[in-house]
């Protein structure tokens, strides 16, 4: 799993959100924020990056970051 599989996951879990309500408040489809989640999705271009990260309040950085997917919540 990618740091970007298990941040987005750990970090929408962590707020309570499903993917189809992360996907309205960031502006994408649910189905693009599964794929995200489940790898089936290697590539995200910036723009939906930054508006995923907005929505769930962090930093696009943690959605990439390794050392965020190590640590424990």
């Amino acid at each position: 799993m990618t740091p970007l599989e298990i941040n987005l996951r750990k970090l929408r879990q962590k707020k309570g959100l499903s993917q189809a309500e992360l996907g309205k408040r960031a502006g994408v489809r649910q189905a693009a924020i599964s794929a995200l989640e489940n790898g089936k999705r290697q590539r995200v271009d910036l723009d939906m990056l930054d508006r995923i990260a907005k929505a769930l309040g962090v930093k696009a950085t943690a959605l990439l970051s390794e050392r965020s997917s190590r640590t424990r919540s």
